[in-house]
């Protein structure tokens, strides 16, 4: 969708937007921005526009959390984009890279949520993050990754429980295989016998990785007033997986 033809369904509204120097990152925050918002952008890798943070590390979360409240007032949306991911045969599965993946993907956004939650419980924002298909089924060599993405999904689906009744809304937009850097990183674990291209396109009632702003769409949708009647949903977007 170009900028001309979009909506202004964010106009003046307070964004956060995670992991942006990522490729699914990098396109939400440019569609939030198109659409009228205040973004704050953050990842461990800085940018145009893009405030560097480990939010895995406590000082450096709290930190941001009060740059955003002092630079924007207050904030609408939360979004969770920035995670990890790494296949690895179960057997060369280390406890510091678990852990990482628990810490990036589920530890990070759901203390970020935490930290924000009286700002959005003030201003009636919302949280939407981004889990996985592999949040809802096993799958081979993706065991520390399915973890985490369970973790965050199970999480975030109690804090919309819990904060619904203050008027803050939680979602969660599942992906299947996107077209970006990191995906295609992750396979570099993978047996040298398995073909992440072709699992890809044979997986799948639409063959291939989608773009980046497939997904983004998602997102913004359910941040959107469209979806004000919609909470602790996890929306799939991955063409079909038929696995």
């Amino acid at each position: 969708m170009s900028e001309a033809s979009r909506p202004h369904r964010f106009t003046d509204k307070r964004v956060v937007v995670t992991g942006a120097s990522g490729g699914l990152g990098r396109a939400v925050a440019a569609a939030f921005r198109e659409e009228g918002a205040r973004v704050l952008a953050t990842d461990v890798v800085p940018g145009d526009d893009v405030v560097a943070c480990d939010l895995t590390d406590d000082a450096a979360r709290d930190g941001f959390v009060t740059e955003v409240l002092s630079r924007l007032g207050g904030l609408d949306v939360l979004c969770n984009v920035a995670g990890i991911q790494q296949f690895a045969e179960v057997g060369k599965i280390t406890a510091e890279s678990l852990r990482r993946h628990l810490d990036v993907n589920a530890v990070a956004p759901l203390l970020l949520a935490q930290a924000f939650a009286d700002a959005l419980v003030a201003d009636k924002g919302n949280v939407v993050s981004v889990a996985s298909i592999s949040s809802v089924m096993g799958q081979p060599y993706n065991t520390q990754y399915c973890a985490s993405k369970a973790a965050l999904l199970l999480g975030m689906r109690s804090l919309a429980v819990e904060l619904g009744k203050k008027g803050v809304r939680v979602n969660c937009v599942s992906p299947g295989g996107i077209d970006t850097p990191m995906v295609q990183a992750a396979a570099a674990g993978l047996p040298e016998d398995v073909d992440w291209n072709l699992i890809a396109k044979s997986t799948s009632v639409i063959p291939g990785f989608m773009p980046p702003i497939d997904v983004a769409e998602a997102l913004l949708f359910l941040a959107s007033d469209a979806a004000a009647s919609i909470t602790g949903a996890n929306l799939v977007v991955d063409r079909g997986v038929v696995w």
